[in-house]
């Protein structure tokens, strides 16, 4: 078995002063394993100094919905490196997830997630197994903009834009070269979505020219993902979108042995955070059985960020070292278990072997990154299209809210509100066509959408849509919201309705 090992053509070179960084020690098993980590940090001598926030689930339950204070963000910001502790959203409406909003405010695009088998000492049927998942972070269904429309109807938003999977999918082809690592692959649903999912894999097929030395593939999201789950082998780096990344990182982690030996980094412009991938975990909280090794690597990626790579060398060597010699928490007992321990005393287990190499796993050796190279993001001014397109608005969509009528005689009553500018073109319920020419076995709910464009197909204005939206409201109908229809030099910026 290997373990991965950074590449980089810098020499080493050592902080001499120790750096600042924010410490949240989490909610649940969050402060056992935080705690845990943190000691092994000290003993290994790492150059830092914690400065702790409060945040989660007692800050939700304070009165602020957010999780967070307002002060904490000055402190991530200031200090620039955060490891936090897993966190607990409580249920109910009105809380947020404090992760993603993290992620999303301080620009933290990349989530790296590298997800590798420890056999023989962990059991897996996988022991060969040694994958990295770069997960874009800020986007996709994650924006969170949900809203519910009708009786029927609740929706949730997909956005997806040009910069940020420019950023993301470079960020995967610098990682996969920084790192050795010879293949990125590109997993979407462009078969379906293809102008969200369908822009992501346009982009990834215009950057992969600039690395020839990588190889490239791409696999629709299902089938890449059954793949995944029987042949991790055959992947390297997959860089996929938001959603899509959270799931399969998740299960990467868990074939390895468990999901507990997963740690990850969220990285930014300015800001990076360092997390195990799992949760609070608040059935095991303070039963001391917790496994704190993915804080642990998360610790080891944050100080090959903080260029301290001597020191992530020696906590890695020295946890690779503890596992095969079958020092395991609860979570990892198999046949290679010589000792199950609890969340401190493996912790004090890994203490007691810094220094040491692995005999069976191929010791690791880390190098601080290269200047502009390893977690460096894409210049600003490289990702953004400063020409703009020629836009022509030519339709628009009105979502309307309507009980009891069929496609027929709803599609009688808009025709009669058209207008000389805008006429009827197209139902939709569901996204499926049902009028004109649509099937009487199509379900439908009480949400359609009403596609209305030039019967000349010329262009449209504002006003156009204004003069239709006022007839079609002054005639008792529900408008929900409107979609614009454009083109952009000449392309069509909307799907076609299914069956259209």
């Amino acid at each position: 078995m290997q373990t991965h090992t950074t590449q980089s053509s810098a020499s080493q070179s050592e902080t001499a002063e120790n750096i600042t960084i924010t410490v949240a020690l989490g909610d649940g098993i969050g402060p056992e394993i935080t705690q845990a980590t943190l000691s092994i940090l000290a003993a290994a001598g790492a150059r830092i100094t914690p400065e702790f926030i409060d945040i989660g689930e007692r800050v939700y339950l304070a009165g602020h919905s957010s999780g967070i204070h307002p002060a904490a963000w000055d402190t991530l910001r200031r200090n620039k490196v955060f490891l936090k502790g897993p966190i607990t959203t409580p249920s109910g409406s009105g809380y947020k997830s404090l992760n993603v909003t993290i992620r999303k405010s301080l620009g933290l695009y990349a989530n790296v997630r590298p997800c590798i088998s420890y056999a023989p000492f962990v059991s897996t049927l996988h022991p060969s197994m040694d994958v990295v998942i770069i997960r874009e972070n800020e986007e996709d269904l994650y924006a969170g903009i949900e809203h519910r429309q009708t009786d029927e109807v609740y929706q949730c938003l997909k956005l997806i834009t040009r910069p940020g999977c420019e950023k993301i999918i470079r960020y995967a082809f610098e990682y996969a070269r920084s790192h050795g690592r010879q293949k990125v692959t590109c997993m979407v649903k462009d078969n379906i979505m293809k102008m969200t999912d369908g822009l992501f894999y346009k982009v990834f097929q215009e950057i992969a020219p600039d690395y020839p030395d990588i190889k490239t593939e791409r696999f629709i999201i299902d089938i890449g993902s059954a793949k995944l789950a029987t042949r991790p082998a055959q992947f390297d780096v997959i860089v996929t979108l938001n959603l899509y990344g959270d799931i399969i990182s998740d299960i990467a982690a868990e074939m390895t042995g468990s999901v507990g030996l997963a740690g990850s980094a969220n990285i930014g412009d300015h800001v990076a955070m360092f997390e195990a991938i799992h949760g609070s975990a608040p059935d095991i909280a303070e039963q001391g059985i917790a496994n704190p090794s993915g804080m642990i690597l998360s610790a080891v990626m944050m100080l090959i960020h903080l260029r301290q790579a001597d020191i992530a060398t020696q906590i890695h060597n020295a946890w690779l070292t503890t596992i095969e010699e079958g020092i395991h928490t609860s979570d990892l007992q198999g046949s290679q278990s010589q000792q199950i321990v609890g969340t401190a005393a493996f912790a004090e287990a890994v203490i007691a072997r810094l220094g040491q190499t692995p005999k069976t796993f191929t010791p690791v050796l880390y190098h601080n990154p290269a200047p502009n190279v390893a977690y460096q993001a894409p210049r600003a001014d490289a990702i953004r299209n400063i020409t703009p397109l020629v836009k022509k608005m030519v339709g628009v969509d009105i979502f309307i809210h309507q009980h009891y009528l069929s496609p027929q005689q709803l599609a009688s009553r808009l025709t009669a509100l058209s207008t000389p500018a805008l006429v009827l073109e197209m139902i939709t319920n569901r996204g499926v066509k049902v009028w004109p020419e649509g099937f009487p076995e199509t379900f439908c709910t009480d949400h359609w959408r009403c596609r209305f464009t030039h019967p000349e197909q010329q262009s449209v204005s504002h006003k156009d849509i204004m003069q239709l939206l006022v007839k079609l409201t002054d005639c008792g109908i529900d408008v929900i919201k409107t979609e614009n229809l454009c083109t952009f030099n000449g392309e069509i910026g909307f799907a076609l309705g299914q069956g259209q």
